[in-house]
């Protein structure tokens, strides 16, 4: 028995072949990339908050996280997703009060009293008004507010602290902005603005004598390798927040958009739960490691705190009522 080759055939179903792998390709680069930038690191347990965020879109989205600021450094995030050149970060609130005046109440000391509280604040017709105003004015939708832990105070002085006036004088590292700069001075310290990526030397080299963190980015860190001891002030229920550009957002029918939010809320509430169970456990894990931990005069903080904040120019752009509405959730 022979066999002829038919070239038309061959042909034909090469063609056939190739149209299929374009197609296939076609198919693949039609679902966008969304880059994600963040300054934490890859080790942050929002890390892999972000990781579960992408599984859940993936049907529809390809997530690209970059961390540790390699593709956008602190601070310049919201900047780059107001230009489009960036489709997802992790942005401070304190850099959406460097545009909106009215979101510098977010950032005050001893406002928010826990993460059940944050979360309940932006669920709230309060949050609502909020999330307006950065949609309305910055090209961003805010997904939720992504907790990460009270921040706290870590010194390398061994001078004991217990109220804002022991403060005096310490050199205390805040990230730049006017807002940070003020938390810090609410604390009675000496604030000194430095890059996050910095602080560890900082510390070392005596530059700084201390910095305001949650615990599990002092951890992840390694501040406390370089730390003398660690005081509660539990001074800032400290979160950021969850954002999509809204070219991204618009460009979903309510059926993606639904699915889509659903997925974050689902990424943010485990992230939270991991924050609080890895909180409890660090206090032990530092001590074990030579730090004193100790919880100071918390009111005699949280008056003086208050107090400098609202005799501040930034109260003035509070929207009037919204202190009260949030302390009454």
């Amino acid at each position: 028995m022979t066999f002829r080759i038919d070239r038309r055939a061959l042909l034909a179903g090469g063609a056939a072949a190739a149209t299929m792998g374009l197609t296939g390709a076609a198919m693949a680069q039609a679902k966008p990339n969304l880059r994600f930038s963040a300054v934490f690191s890859e080790q942050d347990i929002r890390a892999e908050m972000m990781k579960k965020f992408g599984e859940a879109i993936k049907e529809d989205f390809t997530l690209q996280p970059y961390y540790g600021g390699n593709l956008f450094k602190q601070g310049t995030e919201l900047v780059a997703m107001q230009r489009n050149n960036l489709e997802m970060g992790n942005i401070a609130p304190q850099d959406v009060s460097n545009q909106i005046p009215a979101w510098s109440i977010v950032t005050s000391a001893y406002l928010f009293r826990d993460a059940g509280h944050l979360k309940k604040v932006f669920a709230s017709p309060v949050g609502a008004e909020l999330k307006k105003m950065a949609e309305d004015k910055l090209n961003i939708k805010i997904l939720g507010p992504t907790y990460f832990g009270a921040r706290q105070v870590g010194l390398k002085p061994k001078k004991k602290i217990n109220t804002p006036a022991d403060m005096a004088g310490i050199k205390l590292r805040m990230p730049g902005g006017d807002a940070w700069q003020f938390l810090g001075q609410s604390l009675g310290a000496n604030p000194t603005p430095m890059a996050y990526a910095e602080v560890y030397t900082g510390l070392q080299s005596g530059a700084i004598d201390g910095q305001d963190n949650p615990l599990p980015n002092v951890q992840n860190m390694k501040f406390y390798e370089v730390s003398s001891q660690i005081v509660l002030t539990s001074h800032l229920v400290g979160f950021d927040l969850l954002c999509v550009t809204k070219r991204v957002w618009d460009g979903m029918d309510a059926k993606k958009q639904a699915a889509f939010q659903a997925a974050a809320d689902a990424a943010i509430d485990w992230s939270t739960k991991e924050h609080l169970a890895k909180e409890t456990e660090l206090v032990d894990f530092f001590k074990k490691q030579g730090l004193e931990v100790y919880t100071p005069n918390l009111k005699a903080f949280r008056d003086f705190a208050q107090q400098k904040y609202l005799a501040s120019d930034l109260a003035k752009g509070w929207t009037p009522g919204m202190l009260d509405k949030i302390n009454a959730l």
